[in-house]
């Protein structure tokens, strides 16, 4: 890919209104990003179906975001241990083309060559009992030691344990961010984000600067699920995000499992509820391996690339020594701070709905036919699944049900 093409891709990629499945429409249609960003209004009108996308794709304003989006990308990458990981690249991971429309492109801290490798996600509560903290730890310095990459979010809670327990190990653990590249969540985690870029891989979708807010993290999520070979859960509500994760993975064939607890611990219900629904009961790292013995093979996992037919993962990319993950300006404010529920307004709910109809549909296209954000029509969708107003579907498609 020529210097020309590469940054037309980032900025067609980072233009706003621009998801992922009309990303994919402009480059099959018009075959190269440089081509695809002369699209008439009248071609992205038809294609996302929403006229507001056409609008903003007339707006220099608009126009000029994902420029200068492209250009901060770019200079982001020329430091020490950072990449961006396209999804023409011969090695970009093919689990994340596998039951949902890949992201095209990645930010990557780290070593890349642990997204070819058997991989495990742990996840649970930010508010875990002592004993959950040291199961996780625990899960992830044995999974490290048996060769299996350990996934998570570098929340806190259950999240940094499995960070902390690979840690003890290799390192090889791959954190996905809910935020831009840039900036640390929580803040309390830099010390481990320092750690984990230097050992292990942070992996974002999102561009940099872009803040901890609550839409983000069900698309974190979707990640973790399609970037692991199976889900553990260790301590979680019922209503907990990693519950979403776990429905998430299963809905595109990836292994369900849960660690249970006492009866009487509010955060070990989410878990006794996954193992009711058929996830695998684990209490010790052979459960895991004898559950998913595809994880042993130590066969590097395949590559994809929309331009080239799939072939084996590249060669291990040499760890990086010293470089550290930048810290962020300022904490986040009380507003922008994740919560466990998306805060649009009742006519927003019904406008989605309304959007939907009973007929399958992308979140993509949802938020250009509705001009809500993605990550709020990916945050609402995943309530609305939770609640049986939705299902699910292959490709990352949802369908109204109810």
């Amino acid at each position: 890919m020529s210097d020309t093409e590469r940054l037309a891709w980032l900025e067609l990629a980072l233009t706003p209104y621009v998801g992922s499945e009309l990303f994919l429409k402009l480059l099959q249609h018009y075959g190269s990003a440089e081509a695809a960003l002369q699209a008439p209004p009248a071609f992205i009108e038809q294609a996302a179906r929403q006229k507001q996308a056409a609008a903003a794709w007339c707006n220099p304003e608009k126009r000029a975001l994902g420029k200068a989006a492209a250009e901060a990308a770019l200079t982001w990458e020329r430091q020490e241990g950072c990449r961006l990981m396209m999804l023409c690249d011969e090695d970009f991971p093919t689990m994340l083309a596998e039951g949902l429309t890949p992201p095209p492109v990645l930010f990557l801290r780290g070593n890349p060559a642990l997204l070819h490798r058997p991989s495990v996600a742990i996840v649970g509560s930010r508010h875990a009992t002592p004993q959950a903290m040291r199961i996780a730890r625990d899960f992830g310095e044995a999974l490290d030691a048996r060769g299996i990459t350990v996934v998570s979010g570098m929340a806190a809670g259950i999240d940094s344990a499995a960070h902390q327990g690979a840690l003890q190990q290799s390192g090889a653990t791959v954190a996905v961010w809910g935020t831009g590249i840039d900036r640390i969540y929580p803040p309390g985690n830099k010390q481990l984000a320092y750690d984990i870029a230097e050992r292990g891989l942070i992996v974002s979708e999102f561009p940099l600067n872009t803040r901890p807010l609550a839409g983000n993290f069900p698309r974190r999520n979707r990640l973790i699920a399609a970037l692991s070979q199976a889900v553990l859960v260790v301590e979680a509500a019922v209503e907990s995000g990693s519950l979403i994760t776990a429905k998430l993975a299963a809905d595109i064939g990836r292994e369900v499992m849960a660690v249970p607890g006492s009866i009487d611990n509010p955060h070990s219900k989410g878990c006794h509820k996954l193992i009711k629904e058929g996830a695998k009961l684990v209490e010790c790292l052979e459960d895991i391996v004898q559950e998913c013995p595809q994880l042993l093979q130590n066969a590097p996992i395949s590559s994809y690339s929309i331009n080239k037919p799939r072939r084996k993962a590249a060669a291990t990319a040499p760890l990086f020594a010293e470089k550290r993950v930048e810290q962020p300006p300022h904490p986040p404010a009380a507003s922008e701070r994740p919560s466990e529920k998306a805060a649009d307004g009742h006519q927003g709910e019904e406008a989605l709905l309304a959007a939907m109809g009973y007929d399958p549909v992308h979140p993509d296209t949802l938020s250009q036919n509705t001009g809500l954000a993605a990550a709020d029509v990916y945050a609402k969708l995943l309530e609305y699944e939770l609640d049986g107003t939705v299902a699910a579907l292959p490709g990352g498609r949802y369908q109204r049900i109810g």
